[in-house]
Protein backbone atom coordinates (compact mmCIF):
# COMPACT_ATOMS: atom_id res chain seq x y z
CA UNK A 1 0.00 0.00 0.00
CA UNK A 2 1.53 3.37 -0.79
CA UNK A 3 2.60 5.71 2.17
CA UNK A 4 2.33 9.19 2.53
CA UNK A 5 5.59 10.81 3.58
CA UNK A 6 3.04 13.92 5.76
CA UNK A 7 6.43 16.14 6.26
CA UNK A 8 6.60 16.97 2.56
CA UNK A 9 2.79 16.39 1.85
CA UNK A 10 1.63 20.44 0.17
CA UNK A 11 -2.07 18.50 0.92
CA UNK A 12 -2.71 19.66 -2.92
CA UNK A 13 -5.52 17.05 -3.44
CA UNK A 14 -3.87 15.75 -6.90
CA UNK A 15 -3.80 12.20 -5.39
CA UNK A 16 -7.33 12.51 -4.00
CA UNK A 17 -8.21 13.14 -7.51
CA UNK A 18 -6.56 10.84 -9.05
CA UNK A 19 -7.67 8.04 -6.68
CA UNK A 20 -10.28 5.81 -8.47
CA UNK A 21 -11.13 3.95 -5.24
CA UNK A 22 -12.17 7.50 -3.39
CA UNK A 23 -9.68 6.16 -1.30
CA UNK A 24 -7.69 9.16 -0.35
CA UNK A 25 -9.04 12.07 1.88
CA UNK A 26 -6.61 15.68 2.31
CA UNK A 27 -7.25 18.02 5.25
CA UNK A 28 -3.92 18.94 6.45
CA UNK A 29 -2.20 16.09 4.88
CA UNK A 30 -3.67 13.29 2.71
CA UNK A 31 -4.81 10.20 4.49
CA UNK A 32 -5.41 6.70 2.43
CA UNK A 33 -7.98 4.26 4.03
CA UNK A 34 -6.39 0.87 3.74
CA UNK A 35 -9.81 -0.02 3.40
CA UNK A 36 -10.28 1.40 -0.13
CA UNK A 37 -7.12 1.27 -1.14
CA UNK A 38 -6.38 -0.91 -4.35
CA UNK A 39 -2.64 -0.19 -4.65
CA UNK A 40 -3.36 0.91 -8.03
CA UNK A 41 -0.55 3.56 -7.59
CA UNK A 42 -2.39 6.51 -9.46
CA UNK A 43 -1.92 8.56 -6.17
CA UNK A 44 1.99 7.86 -6.36
CA UNK A 45 1.84 9.50 -10.14
CA UNK A 46 0.02 12.25 -9.48
CA UNK A 47 2.07 13.62 -6.30
CA UNK A 48 3.80 16.70 -7.29
CA UNK A 49 5.81 17.13 -3.99
CA UNK A 50 6.68 13.05 -4.76
CA UNK A 51 5.19 12.57 -1.25
CA UNK A 52 3.80 9.40 -2.00
CA UNK A 53 5.59 6.18 -2.12
CA UNK A 54 4.66 2.54 -2.80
Amino acid sequence: MPTINESECVACGACADACPQDAITVDDVAVIDASKCVECGACVDECPSSAISE
